[in-house]
């Protein structure tokens, strides 16, 4: 990975990537992906080489983060209603990444319950 461009998002496929990369080209900022090609060759290959990432020129990364927070897609609970943190309130939720701290986890990722991240304060939660 080149050394002035920062990973801004990671996706599981190219298409959900192509949008937002397009949005943000759109926007003047200086963007390109990385592993699209391996991954629209063999979509399997998205879990285990961490997926699409959208990289951005490091100049334009704090820009283009607010616009991608501005766009992006968050969680919702079981009825489509937003969920809030605990925390702060706030509907900008995200499923948290992974922890995998023990070998049962690591080898058996399905068993661990799914978190939630607050994008604005940080909180993680279930």
């Amino acid at each position: 990975m080149r050394d002035d461009y920062t990973i801004l998002a990671v996706f599981e496929y190219s298409t959900e990537a192509q949008v937002i990369k397009s949005k943000l080209d759109s926007e003047g900022f200086k963007t390109m992906l990385m592993d699209e090609k391996t991954i629209d060759t063999d979509p399997l290959l998205s879990q285990a080489i961490g997926g699409v990432k959208l990289l951005v020129h490091n100049e334009d990364l704090q820009n283009a983060s607010k616009v991608y927070n501005e766009i992006r897609t968050y969680e919702k609970d079981d009825n489509g209603n937003d969920i809030n943190c605990p925390n702060c309130n706030s509907n900008r939720i995200l499923v948290a990444e992974s922890q995998r701290k023990n070998l049962f986890f690591m080898l058996f990722p399905f068993f661990e319950s799914r978190k939630l991240i607050c994008n604005d304060c940080k909180t993680i939660f279930k």
